[in-house]
């Protein structure tokens, strides 16, 4: 599916958005310095794929298939940051 570039600026905020927010967490930075604290650095990647689909399609017939692998790791940071994640 080919979105527009309205919507591929409105990802684009919302990937800006959660990665601030992540920045931003006192939750996250007070984990962080306790890993340095314990003789460790750390660096976290994440990575999120969104998967769109116009108001009112059919979600079988035109949502294309999209995947996340967590590791229990990227679940606890999530959490922390509130971010929740349901199973389908």
């Amino acid at each position: 599916m080919e979105i527009d570039d309205r919507a591929k600026e409105i990802v684009q905020e919302l990937g800006t958005a959660i990665n601030e927010s992540v920045e931003n967490s006192t939750k996250v930075a007070e984990a962080i310095e306790r890993l340095r604290d314990a003789g460790y650095e750390m660096e976290l990647n994440l990575r999120l794929e969104m998967g769109l689909r116009p108001n009112g399609s059919d979600e079988e017939s035109s949502a294309e298939e999209a995947s996340l692998r967590l590791t229990d790791e990227d679940l606890q940071i999530l959490q922390r940051v509130k971010i929740r994640i349901e199973p389908e």
